[in-house]
């Protein structure tokens, strides 16, 4: 299967950090790395990985699964916060800063992206991925939650205020760009991440031959078309700090 818009876009800015390295290997830090979902696949494709997380328990299963991908070398576990990044990292080695997942749910997304910002290489890139305000407001309409819908849809950040949302905030478009031109990053991309392979039936794609690769190209090709893109389960960008 072809990858998907965000592992492509990383899997490209690797090589060119390789390339700028002189075929050393790419520095990465994973902030809020959790289990290591990208941290592991990330260090299997020869990148040194530190990976930031406050979880005890998901630090551990990260040491389990590099283990058993036979990487544990190439990744160093920190636990700590995001609100300490500037203690743990090293400001400006970073030629890959990932920060998925993470602004949702931290205090303060503003100082979050400066710190993530900060922990990148001049010229070193910036990986945000985050959920979608319009995609959550859509999903629940879709399920018949339509006051939680309503709800989101009128709330500024995008909230379920009064509920055990997990999350303090979601982001649109404009907001998100606009966060991560703030901690002085350039965006050079902000695409779509999960379009339209939530809305499919894992049926459609378990009973008809080649659904699974339509879809993963259907996904690709959507990732970066108005309104497509705008209402993606979630928002990727890709940024760099200037040189």
């Amino acid at each position: 299967m072809r990858p998907d818009a965000v592992h492509r876009v990383l899997d490209a800015e690797l090589i060119a950090a390789r390339e700028r390295r002189g075929g050393e290997a790419p520095r990465v830090l994973d902030v809020g790395g959790g289990t290591g979902v990208w941290a592991v696949p990330l260090a299997v494709a020869g990148c040194a990985v530190t990976v930031i997380e406050p979880s005890p328990n998901a630090l551990a299963t990260l040491h389990r699964r590099a283990r058993e991908a036979g990487v544990p070398d190439r990744i160093t576990a920190i636990q700590g916060d995001t609100d300490a990044l500037g203690d743990l990292a090293a400001e400006g080695e970073a030629d890959l800063v990932l920060g998925h997942g993470l602004l949702e749910i931290v205090d303060d997304a503003a100082v979050a992206a400066l710190a993530l910002g900060a922990a990148a290489a001049p010229g070193g890139a910036v990986s945000v991925l985050v959920a979608n305000r319009f995609a959550a407001v859509l999903h629940r309409a879709i399920a018949g939650r339509l006051v939680d819908a309503r709800r989101l849809l009128d709330d500024a950040a995008g909230q379920l205020a009064g509920t055990k949302d997990p999350l303090l905030r979601r982001f649109d478009i404009a907001g998100l760009e606009a966060l991560v031109l703030g901690a002085g990053l350039k965006v050079e991309l902000l695409q779509g991440y999960g379009v339209v392979s939530d809305l499919v039936p894992g049926s459609v794609l378990e009973s008809n031959p080649g659904a699974a690769e339509a879809l993963a190209e259907l996904e690709l090709a959507a990732a970066t078309r108005s309104p497509l893109r705008d209402v993606a389960a979630r928002l990727h960008v890709m940024a760099r700090r200037p040189a």
